[in-house]
């Protein structure tokens, strides 16, 4: 059950991945990440009462905000390292490093002890996530933007890492916690392309302040809106979907196989906007299922 609960957790998260990088490209990432949270904080609000939580200690929601932190800062420096790199660098390196760091943490600080299969399963993870992530080749990137990725991975690490300590009574409150504390770190980078579309938008063709009562709207519409806050509820339910998973699977195992979501993308890409993939694309994307498999034996 555990297995199928991370794997439920990859599928969401990568779908979320994929929507939110499509409307990123009609709208600001920082406005589409916070509003995202913002659909994400709606959903676990409604969804926590739902499920048991006969305790949330003070702990346990300590724990699900410090892994909004990893949240939020995961996104700003993906975004960041994107801007100033290669896509096909970036990514990889921060899918990477969202696996292995906790994967580590739980071996050495947890006690994980996984089994014979689940070790193959994480050593042909590691590669095949990387190679799935590599959406064109690149040669070189600049190492500023490697830094954001490994930075981004960073963040991706602790928000599975920190949300894995908060305890079975607290329920899912510890998700709800984390997207407020998201929400709190994404605002300062949402904040400068805000005030400068408002700016833009409430000056008039002399360049005269004119009205900005429907600014806001027409900065992310609400088509676009309502996509991003669903997107963010979809990314919300991975969470969800990890943190129970966590109660019923050994951390190391829940985290790589809720890990798996980069490669969703990829094969949405080539389903839905018909890409073509590369051989090592390809070879990641079985090495995945390859991994998955084994991970789900073992």
């Amino acid at each position: 059950m555990g297995a199928l609960l991370a794997l439920a957790s990859a599928v969401f998260y990568g779908m979320a991945d994929f929507a939110g990088g499509l409307l990123s490209r009609r709208a600001g990432f920082a406005l589409v990440a916070l509003t995202g949270q913002a659909g994400g904080l709606v959903l676990a609000l409604a969804a926590a009462p739902l499920y048991p939580a006969p305790s949330p200690a003070f702990p346990d929601l300590a724990w699900g905000a410090l892994s909004g932190v990893g949240t939020g800062l995961g996104m700003i420096f993906l975004f960041r390292g994107m801007t100033r790199g290669a896509i096909s660098v970036v990514v990889p390196v921060s899918a990477v490093g969202g696996l292995a760091l906790p994967v580590l943490a739980g071996v050495a600080v947890l006690g994980d002890r996984p089994s014979a299969l689940s070790w193959l399963g994480i050593l042909v993870a590691v590669p095949s996530l990387w190679l799935a992530s590599r959406t064109a080749p690149a040669l070189s990137t600049a190492p500023a933007a490697s830094l954001d990725g490994l930075t981004a991975g960073a963040g991706i690490a602790l928000q599975y890492a920190a949300l894995a300590q908060a305890g079975q009574d607290s329920g899912i409150w510890p998700v709800t916690a984390g997207r407020l504390t998201a929400l709190a770190v994404i605002l300062p980078a949402a904040l400068p392309p805000l005030r400068a579309a408002l700016t833009r938008q409430g000056a008039g063709p002399s360049g005269r302040t004119g009205r900005t009562g429907r600014a806001a709207w027409s900065v992310l519409p609400l088509r676009q809106a309502a996509g991003a806050a669903a997107t963010g509820a979809a990314a919300t339910l991975a969470l969800v979907f990890y943190l129970l998973a966590t109660r019923e699977q050994i951390v190391t195992v829940a985290v790589v196989l809720s890990s798996m979501y980069p490669a969703i993308p990829a094969l949405l890409g080539l389903t839905v906007l018909r890409e073509r993939p590369t051989r090592l694309q390809t070879a990641g994307l079985l090495g995945a299922a390859v991994a998955t498999g084994l991970l789900t034996a073992g």
